[in-house]
């Protein structure tokens, strides 16, 4: 029997802002379209459909920056949950808080983190503030204003270093080009994520290492997956790019692919769920979140960054994680959904009672 709700999914109606998304200087005819959006409005109709199986009624709505319309719709629609899977609002990443900010002002429960904890992971260099206040252990860094004028002396990190910008996710501006092992080449990609994006870059020494991604669900952690780049030329630096997540048939596409679960150690498998969850907890998140881990050659992890509200598409590797763990990928948007419906009717009951 279905649930008797109204859920409304709300998402960014998808743009394209940067000449260049993939964060290399020779442009291709993709590498000027955001397919990380257009990927996801795939996915759309499939998990309506499938949301649609547990709720009554299941409804779409485009998020861009006519805030009237929008909250015009919303409140016409009245949802019991809106299923929040807004990433940015016409292109622009910093706007993702603002939209769950204005759920709140409206009244309206939703899913994933609250807008504190979205704009905390957003900007790599507070999260990586936070973590160290909590006894986290992630990579020192330095953030530079683009185009900013520095010499050698003022890079006080250990190469090699990686570039990205501070607050983007879903690996925009992230190459081969991004690992870089000198001064020469950090001037000269600085000089290229400057003019190409026009925001703060964040430099963090790059831990060499497995990459570990554990997806966490509820205060259920997920099995833990890896990266496997051991078909990647050796000359190309072992990391997660926007060509590996996004651009099929790419040389890291092809040769960056997912394993879960990892094959750890129990200590080790123990040691990297309680430093997932730290993290997780450290920034306030809820509901659902993927945290990021560099697994160095001394064994030693290192958080890199927290994912709020990642991608759950059918094909994600957060999806992956819960088919490991025996959970579907519509009992996935279930869950996740219902985690907003039960604080709307602890809301409700609370409220009746006062």
């Amino acid at each position: 029997m279905k649930t008797e709700a109204k859920i409304l999914i709300c998402y960014n109606a998808p743009v394209s802002i940067f000449s260049v998304y993939n964060g290399k200087p020779v442009k291709d005819e993709s590498s000027g379209d955001d397919l990380s959006e257009k990927s996801f409005i795939k996915e759309l109709n499939t998990i309506q459909k499938r949301l649609s199986k547990y709720f009554t009624r299941v409804e779409t709505l485009a998020i861009d920056r006519n805030v009237r319309k929008t909250i015009n719709e919303i409140n016409s629609f009245a949802p019991d949950v809106i299923f929040n899977f807004v990433e940015s609002v016409e292109g622009i990443a910093s706007y993702e808080y603002c939209m769950a900010g204005l759920y709140e002002l409206l009244g309206f429960e939703y899913t994933g983190c609250d807008p504190i904890s979205l704009g905390n992971c957003l900007n790599k260099a507070m999260a990586k503030d936070i973590f160290k206040a909590f006894g986290i252990r992630t990579p020192d860094y330095m953030v530079l204003k683009p185009n900013t004028r520095f010499t050698q002396k003022d890079i006080t990190l250990g190469y090699p270093v990686i570039l990205k910008l501070l607050s983007e996710d879903a690996s925009i501006g992230i190459s081969e080009y991004s690992v870089v092992t000198n001064y020469t080449e950090l001037r000269k990609h600085f000089r290229f994520l400057s003019e190409t994006y026009n925001q703060d870059i964040i430099i963090e020494e790059y831990i060499k290492g497995r990459e570990l991604n554990v997806a966490i669900l509820g205060d259920k952690v997920l099995p833990i997956s890896e990266i496997d780049f051991s078909g990647l030329p050796s000359d190309l630096p072992k990391i997660v790019t926007y060509d590996g997540k996004w651009i099929e048939n790419s040389v890291y596409y092809n040769h960056t692919k997912p394993i879960c679960p990892a094959v750890l150690s129990e200590r080790t498998k123990t040691r990297i769920n309680n430093i997932a969850l730290k993290a997780f907890k450290a920034l306030g998140c809820r509901d659902y979140a993927r945290i990021d881990i560099r697994l160095s050659n001394k064994g030693v992890p290192y958080v890199i960054e927290v994912n709020p509200n990642p991608d759950i598409s059918t094909d994600s590797g957060f999806a992956r994680a819960a088919k490991a763990e025996g959970i579907n990928h519509s009992e996935l948007l279930f869950t996740i959904a219902n985690f907003a419906l039960e604080r709307k009717r602890k809301y409700d009951t609370q409220t009746k009672a006062g």
